[in-house]
């Protein structure tokens, strides 16, 4: 545990919190029957608000590693103890992970449990890997080499993806789920389930772009640390967004965006539009002291991976029966089904926050 100081980012403490918060409202609705089209992921190709919250976290998790690691580098850590550290906190995620699949599945564990059953697959877990793999290229490398490794990721994966041949198959279609390189690669790599049957959207070759997500991350953060004017500082994370986006957009012409395979239009895309919502905040919390609109964010922040676990354990309780009487009173109230659905999910979002409050006001800060 450890304890924040006064010259941490706020704002970015703010925008994880809030992308922890966007997680727990999207995957906990009252009812997956009744749910507004915003808060759903889109079927194929195209994204929705729902569809950038974890690629925001993975852009959130880059600008982290450089903030944190450039003050243990100038410092003359130990190299070899912070590699130690970063494979134990990666490690940790990744079980954290499992450890909430298996409470999911607690019944079927016990009845008929199979190693073939499980999903190793997941959003805890691919983070745990983008956070490794991203740590180790921040350590080994400068920005400019970090650039060139996240193009060259990029554009290998659109080559990969659109132009060579699938075996079984033939060229790859970008509109068809399951005609591509990354559903043929899980199909006969990925061991255990996965979500989509046959092929997973935190599989094994679309976990590569997602690492280019924190790579920018990284290179937002060397932005923030080598500029010193606040205004050009802003004024340039702004405008490198910008030009991600419009990058993304114009990629997406002929390599759509889509977060299922997480393409390298949808990688420029979400980190152009995080690049600016990251600027914005620094703007209003960092530079005009405008906090207060932020706490629900900032108290979220601190303990981001323990709020989003705790999201995810306590399903068990939430959702035994009680969201069904909560969607059944309150549309026999006459309320949408829709909004009663929204109403749960806000609701349960805002008893998760109530332990990282506790935490938060008790200065407790839980480092995995």
């Amino acid at each position: 545990m450890t304890s924040t100081s006064n010259s941490r980012l706020i704002s970015l403490d703010v925008l994880r919190g809030l992308t922890i918060a966007g997680m727990v409202i999207v995957n906990d609705p009252g009812s997956w029957s009744f749910v507004y089209p915003p808060l759903r992921h889109a079927e194929w190709n195209g994204a929705t608000p729902t569809d950038l919250v974890f690629p925001f976290f993975l852009f959130f998790v880059g600008v982290s590693i450089t903030l944190a690691y450039t003050k243990l580098v100038n410092k003359g850590a130990d190299r070899k103890e912070m590699y130690k550290k970063l494979i134990t906190r990666s490690l940790k995620i990744y079980f954290l992970g499992m450890l909430l699949w298996f409470v999911h599945r607690i019944p079927g564990v016990f009845t008929d449990f199979s190693f073939g059953d499980v999903r190793y697959a997941g959003v805890l877990q691919r983070i745990a890997v983008v956070y490794l793999a991203a740590s180790l290229i921040f350590l080994n490398t400068n920005w400019k080499q970090q650039l060139k490794i996240g193009a060259g990721i990029l554009v290998g994966y659109w080559i990969i993806m659109a132009f060579i041949p699938v075996p079984g198959i033939g060229m790859p279609d970008l509109s068809v789920p399951k005609l591509n390189w990354a559903n043929y690669l899980d199909s006969i790599a990925l061991p255990g389930s996965m979500y989509q049957k046959t092929w997973d959207p935190e599989g094994l070759l679309s976990t590569f772009p997602s690492i280019v997500n924190s790579i920018i991350g990284m290179l937002a953060g060397f932005l923030i640390l080598s500029e010193t004017d606040s205004s050009k500082k802003i004024m340039k994370l702004f405008l490198m967004g910008f030009l991600m986006f419009l990058a993304g957009n114009a990629w997406g012409w002929v390599f759509p965006i889509n977060k299922h395979i997480w393409t390298s239009s949808f990688v420029l895309y979400t980190s152009g539009l995080a690049s600016m919502a990251l600027a914005t905040c620094i703007w209003l919390i960092d530079v005009k002291g405008y906090e207060k609109w932020a706490f629900l964010g900032k108290v979220y922040g601190a303990n981001a991976i323990t709020s989003y676990v705790l999201s995810g354990l306590l399903t068990m309780i939430f959702y035994r029966g009680l969201n069904k009487s909560f969607m059944s009173t309150l549309t026999e109230m006459g309320v949408q089904a829709e909004l009663a659905s929204f109403l749960y999910a806000l609701i349960y979002m805002l008893i998760i926050f109530i332990p990282a409050l506790i935490l938060y006001r008790k200065k407790i800060f839980i480092k995995l």
